[in-house]
């Protein structure tokens, strides 16, 4: 009997054992596969067992059973996989398109569903990325309300939000932009994205408007581009090519490797175009590195590099009777002297993401960059060299207030880059036709140092289950340090000097109301500033005006956003006036030579609408169709320039009506398309509103087929057109050109005929 009870006794204890080992805990993080944001309230399934469990606020969930699991989020793909025991898993969510306002976005640094969020902000998705051909960023852009990108050529590009930088007359000013948390904007608040390979990018969430308290110094606002992150427990290779008009070859190689804490993708791509115009080709070559890792639970770290090598002719803009009549042709004096940009540009970055409880995180990233340029131009010959380094950290907490969800940032940016510039004499006057540039003797040599800080704070405050409260303050102060290193004679003054801002507060306050379940109305008041560049404040004599001010603006917002119909149609609205101040004009003084102004102000007023409507959700065949309409009444409310009263005149270099319509179409069996069409009104090119450009509409249409030949190889074939019925149009004016010795001036960049791109992806996962 001893024996027996022994015995029983020693089966249950093995009996006990091999149960707790079998229900030892699964344990995973749920995140969006864009951004990285842990997503909480996720279903976490079991589809044998049926058993459910739920991600909590930092996106990690428990569960005893090894199995097949089903993962479901509001705005998230569906996602099914094996879960095993004793592994740590990351698991990453895709965004639906067709749940864009459920949508998880951090370009505010504090989680939040885009429904909810109190500002106009917008998302690109990659699906949006990928209607085109993924070479020239404008018309992904220009899909966006209140967004408008002109583009002379692929390396000649402004971007305006609300209008805020339309008057920059070279590049992009007066708008932020960061690469994950990396500053793409320069120490002199000029920004480049268009170099970057697009093919990399996985979204753009875009603050409009002097609302984005936390990056400082962007009057029009934010652009965030958020990089493909590289897929865990998955490794694969694509290669993709693709031909068109105008000479155009471009190949892209991409890797991935990812573990169930590693993963790493790196890319390559190379892009060729002879362009449309004379001395128009553009060759560029761009590697971009990005891995995360995930030590533990409670610290991740992410590395991004990018690398990118350009060389790109410039034909420049012509006068109306070449652009109406020989559109074709470069600008002659930049034809004969071959003038081109060569330049090479990197951007590092190391992130570090510590949680130290479940109530508060820390995110730290230092970046570096440099930018090294040359660029003979027919007036001279420019050399440059950026060297960029900084910080920045943010807490992020969530605790109650009240007894109510009170979420919060604080955090701070330190920048400071070093800009050396020379310009020598170009003597293509001297040689042959044909031989281009030739550097001549040295003109000039400065040196400038540029910093700023930004320290910001925002919270989220739920007053009740439907309303939200945003407060957000930002501190932010900007110096120049200019060193003049050119010998110093009767006839070139020194110029150097420095330049310090005062202290800049910017506070935002904003306040949103979900009327139902689906849908929210918000209302924001918020203020920003653009910091004035030492080439606008420098002097003719070479001393540094520091009686300019930066331009300042309120934004003063209302708007909706949500689903109606069944969820079928989303929209989003937005009613707003931007009021600037100290508006700041570049007065040319010679054909490379400006100083600043500080000569009014301006009133933006604007709508923005965004609609878009599923026809058909089928596992077969899916119909999905958008319309964006942009309404601006742009006005100078001041603007007083020499003996020039333009008060009361439209805002130079801005349309005031753009329209976007859309289709896409996919199917079960492969088969897919989408056609695009926008329309642009005419738009002021002086500022006396004596001259207008041509309203112009422009249509494009793709079409693919997408199959797996096997369980492991993917095909994508496509083909597409773009401006389908051969428009003539400007992609881009001059404002305010000047006609040099009897020369007619050149206002116009011309858009490119009817074009044509196919190619071919290949896809093989192991």
């Amino acid at each position: 009997m001893y024996i027996i009870r022994k015995r029983i006794v020693f089966v249950c204890i093995i009996s006990f054992t091999f149960s707790a080992l079998g229900q030892s805990k699964i344990k995973g993080k749920v995140i969006d596969g864009d951004n990285s944001i842990p997503l909480s309230n996720v279903q976490v399934t079991n589809l044998d067992t049926k058993n459910k469990t739920v991600s909590n606020s930092n996106g990690t969930f428990e569960t005893s059973e090894a199995g097949t699991y089903s993962l479901k989020k509001e705005g998230y793909l569906e996602k099914i996989l094996e879960l095993k025991n004793d592994t740590y898993h990351i698991i990453q969510l895709s965004i639906n398109p067709s749940e864009l306002n459920e949508v998880i976005i951090n370009s505010n640094h504090i989680p939040e569903k885009l429904k909810k969020v109190a500002t106009s902000t917008s998302i690109i998705t990659l699906k949006d990325i990928e209607l085109g051909n993924d070479t020239n960023i404008a018309p992904i852009l220009n899909r966006t309300p209140g967004v408008f990108m002109q583009s002379g050529a692929l390396n000649t590009n402004r971007i305006t939000i609300r209008g805020i930088g339309s008057r920059n007359l070279f590049g992009t000013a007066k708008i932020r932009a960061y690469y994950k948390d990396i500053p793409l904007t320069t120490g002199s608040g000029e920004t480049t994205i268009e170099d970057f390979e697009l093919h990399t990018i996985s979204r753009f969430e875009i603050i409009k408007g002097a609302a984005s308290s936390i990056y400082g110094a962007g009057l029009g606002g934010t652009i965030h581009l958020t990089t493909k992150n590289a897929f865990t427990n998955q490794s694969n290779i694509s290669s993709k090519l693709s031909a068109g008009s105008f000479g155009l070859l471009k190949s892209i190689i991409n890797a991935n490797h990812g573990t169930t804490t590693n993963s790493f993708r790196a890319v390559y791509s190379n892009t060729h175009s002879d362009g449309y115009r004379e001395n128009n080709t553009y060759d560029r070559q761009t590697m971009t590195i990005n891995s995360n890792h995930y030590l533990s639970p409670k610290n991740e770290l992410s590395f991004l590099a990018s690398y990118i090598d350009l060389k790109a002719f410039i034909p420049s803009s012509i006068n109306q009777e070449d652009y109406l009549n020989n559109p074709k042709t470069a600008a002659f004096t930049w034809k004969t002297a071959r003038g081109f940009e060569d330049s090479k540009r990197g951007v590092f970055g190391l992130s570090w993401n510590h949680q130290y409880n479940k109530n508060i995180k820390q995110i730290t990233s230092i970046f570096s960059s440099f930018y090294d340029a040359y660029e003979p131009r027919p007036f001279n010959i420019l050399k440059e060299n950026t060297l960029a380094i900084g910080i920045r950290s943010r807490i992020l907490g969530n605790s109650k207030l009240l007894g109510k969800p009170f979420n919060w940032t604080l955090g701070g940016e330190l920048f400071r880059d070093t800009y050396k510039s020379k310009t020598f004499e170009n003597l293509y006057r001297d040689f042959p036709d044909g031989t281009g540039s030739v550097e001549g003797n040295s003109l000039s040599n400065f040196k400038e140092k540029r910093n700023y800080y930004n320290a910001f704070f925002e919270t989220i405050y739920e007053l009740s289950e439907k309303t939200t409260l945003t407060i957000g303050l930002n501190l932010n102060q900007t110096s120049y340090q200019l060193k003049d290193r050119f010998p110093i004679t009767e006839n070139n003054p020194d110029q150097s000097g420095s330049f310090t801002f005062k202290h800049i507060l910017s506070p935002k306050f904003g306040i949103s109301y979900l009327v139902t379940k689906n849908i929210n109305v918000y209302s924001s008041i918020s203020h920003g500033f653009s910091p004035i560049t030492l080439n606008e404040a420098l002097l003719p004599d070479g001393q540094i005006n520091t009686n300019l001010k930066p331009e300042t603006g309120w934004n003063y917002e209302i708007g909706t956003r949500g689903t109606i119909i069944n969820d079928r149609l989303q929209f989003n609205l937005a009613l707003y006036r931007l009021a600037i101040k100290n508006l700041l004009v570049s007065r040319r003084t010679a054909q490379d030579e400006f100083i600043g102004i500080n000569a009014g102000s301006t009133e933006h007023n604007g709508l923005e609408l965004a609609l878009n409507y599923q026809w058909l959700q089928k596992d077969i065949l899916t119909i999905n169709s958008f319309a964006n309409y942009t309404l601006n009444h742009f006005k100078f409310k001041k603007f007083i320039d020499g003996e020039n009263d333009f008060s009361g005149n439209d805002l130079t270099g801005v349309p005031s009506d753009v329209f976007n319509a859309g289709v896409d179409v996919e199917s079960s069996f492969g088969i897919y398309g989408n056609i695009n069409f926008q329309y642009v009104s005419d738009m002021p090119i002086t500022d006396s509103n004596d001259l207008y450009s041509d309203n112009y509409s422009l249509t494009n249409l793709k079409m693919g087929y997408n199959t797996f030949l096997n369980k492991k190889l993917n095909l994508n074939i496509f083909f597409g057109i773009n401006n389908i019925f051969d428009k003539a149009y400007a992609s881009q004016i001059l404002i305010n050109a000047s006609g040099f010795n009897g020369n007619a001036p050149r206002y116009y960049y011309p858009g490119n005929p009817v074009n044509y791109y196919t190619g071919i992806h290949i896809n093989y996962t192991f």
